[in-house]
This record gives C-alpha cells, structure tokens and sequence, in this order.
C-alpha cells in the first residue's frame, strides 16, 4: 500500500499536512455546530470526535510513508 501511495506521488509530509488540517477541521467543526446548529453540545461533540480521528490515521500513514521514502 505505502509503494502505491508513494508512486502516485504522495509523499509523507503530504500526510502530516493533512494530520494538522484534521484538527483544525475538528475544532472548526466542533465550534460551527456548536454554536450554529440547534442540535446540542452532543451532536457537535460527536462531529469534533469523527473528524479528530481522522488525524492519527493520517499521521500514521505519514510515518509509514516517512520510513519507506528512507530505504
């Protein structure tokens, strides 16, 4: 998976980038919903959390990237 990432030109710090905007996307989500939806604090906490997950996922992908663009 991390070749094929790698030769579509995806790069580790491609991933690392996306890992920053995931949480800002989750705080910006988190705030918006908040204050713009009458949902609740619950609803736009679950779309802070969904959101906030992405970023390890992200990260890790970065890593893995990160350590194949050294061999």
């Amino acid at each position: 998976m991390l070749k094929r990432l790698h030769e579509s030109g995806l790069k580790a710090e491609h991933m690392y980038m996306a890992g920053f905007a995931s949480i800002g996307l989750s705080f910006a989500s988190w705030f918006l919903s908040r204050h713009l939806e009458k949902a609740g604090v619950a609803r736009a906490d679950r779309w802070g959390i969904f959101i906030g997950e992405w970023a390890p996922t992200f990260f890790a992908i970065g890593n893995g990237l990160q350590a194949y663009e050294k061999r």
